[in-house]
């Protein structure tokens, strides 16, 4: 006897992006292009995107919060979340998201994420607490590149893991 869920197709691979500030949204369109995967751009805003039936847009009305809730509403095991966003991405791995990568290339696991919310907690204490701490470096050529890695490796393997 099988269960129902047993049967039932694995949901269709896609990338879901925390669009508000993402420096690098004509490189996620141009990989999902290459490898024929559909992509949203998930934002409060609009903003002007790529004219493809692959390329989708969600503007979300409500709080600064309501796009992360979108997204993690979305989320899949099928899905390849970017976002620089540290919060949103721990509860997309929560959500059981294939991979959640930041625009650097960096990707967020299960191992890494619990490091990156107390690093980001003990910045945002030190910023209340009137310390001067400096902002994340300049988003360089490298890290367009390491991001472009980074995020045809996620679905390459997502795709061989199928």
């Amino acid at each position: 006897m099988t269960r129902e869920t047993d049967s039932a197709p694995p949901p269709p691979l896609k990338i879901l992006v925390d669009a508000d500030a993402c420096p690098v949204r004509e490189e996620c369109v141009r990989v999902a292009l290459r490898h024929g995967v559909p992509i949203i751009f998930i934002s409060n805003s609009f903003m002007r995107i790529e004219d493809d039936p692959l390329v989708g847009r969600e503007i979300v009305p409500g709080n600064f919060d309501a796009a992360d809730d979108r997204i993690v509403e979305l989320t899949t095991t099928a899905s390849v979340i970017v976002t620089a966003d540290i919060l949103l991405a721990e509860r997309c791995i929560k959500a059981k998201a294939s991979a959640v990568i930041g625009p650097t290339g960096k990707p967020f696991t299960e191992a890494s994420i619990g490091m990156a919310v107390a690093t980001r907690s003990i910045m945002a204490d030190l910023r209340a607490g009137g310390s001067v701490v400096g902002g994340p470096a300049p988003f360089s050529r490298q890290d367009r590149s390491r991001f472009l890695s980074a995020l045809d490796l996620a679905l390459v393997r997502h795709k061989r893991a199928g």
